[in-house]
């Protein structure tokens, strides 16, 4: 049996099989207990499984688990509790293995990858210049400013140890078409394009972040309001400060953070910008109303 050859009702007995693991990836988890969710046989559950997937439950969970270790250490996370809330049980599991496609040790992936490459491309846009870089996990910088080289000097500020690949047609070709997205839907000429993100900071910092990708387009929140989003109702200095340190424009939204009084506040790359980028997206929730009545 092939995915596209599973029955509709096997397929989605076994995504929820799927997602269960993903979601359960630090716990200990045998074939008989995941057999007994779609009621088969461990034999039989294992053949569907891999022929669904391609890998055993097992290696599925396996690569979960490294996913959810790598997402704690790109979060700032201590090195030793990560190995422990991701699962491993002891950091002879971790260090006594391949990294599983973090390609180097859990220090340096934490520090920001040294010797990382990073693919990045300037454009004019309809707000002006924009450089936006991605590692391979997705897109890490996304910025506005005066000029192209004032950009690439900002980007090499923010990853002095990182190799610096210019845009050349062929190896950065879905860089471009993120570009081309982006630069659609700031012209709301496209909805909101679906660009992986490779979110670089403190967890704190993540935190918030992940709060405003939560937003919808059109909706304006204050900072107050943001703080008891991340349920830390005190810390609005340091969620104005999150704010302040985001790399990626627009994809992450800090522009629809508004002052208490509804006033535009402030906006690292201008507030001609943020007004922009607000009446547009306003403009397509009103289209949105309006094409639904």
């Amino acid at each position: 049996m092939t995915m596209s050859k599973a029955s509709d009702q096997t397929l989605c007995k076994f995504i929820e099989v799927a997602r269960y693991i993903a979601a359960q990836a630090d716990q200990s988890l045998t074939l008989e207990t995941l057999a007994q969710r779609v009621h088969l046989s461990p034999s039989r559950f294992q053949r569907v499984f891999k022929s669904i997937f391609g890998v055993s439950p097992k290696k599925f969970q396996q690569a979960a688990r490294s996913d959810r270790f790598k997402a704690l250490l790109r979060a700032g996370t201590d090195i030793t509790e990560a190995i422990y809330e991701a699962g491993y049980g002891s950091s002879s599991r971790v260090y006594g293995q391949p990294m599983h496609g973090i390609g180097m040790t859990p220090k340096r992936y934490r520090a920001g990858g040294k010797g990382e490459t990073l693919n990045w491309a300037c454009r004019d846009t309809v707000l002006g210049p924009l450089l936006m870089a991605a590692t391979d996990r997705g897109v890490c910088f996304a910025q506005f400013g005066g000029d192209c080289v004032a950009l690439q000097a900002q980007l090499r500020a923010e990853y002095p140890h990182a190799e610096l690949k210019a845009y050349d047609g062929e190896s950065s070709a879905q860089l471009d078409h993120w570009i081309d997205a982006f630069n659609a839907y700031i012209q709301s000429k496209q909805p909101r394009p679906d660009i992986p993100l490779d979110l670089q900071g403190t967890a704190f910092q993540i935190k918030v972040w992940e709060f405003l990708l939560s937003l919808r387009d059109g909706d304006v929140i204050s900072y107050s309001e943001l703080a008891q989003g991340i349920e830390k109702p005190r810390a609005v200095r340091a969620a104005a400060s999150a704010c302040g340190a985001n790399r990626i424009a627009v994809l992450v939204p800090c522009h629809r953070i508004l002052r208490g009084d509804g006033g535009l506040g402030g906006y690292r790359w201008g507030l001609e910008r943020k007004r922009a980028l607000l009446d547009a997206e306003r403009a397509r929730s009103r289209k949105s109303v309006s094409d639904a009545g």
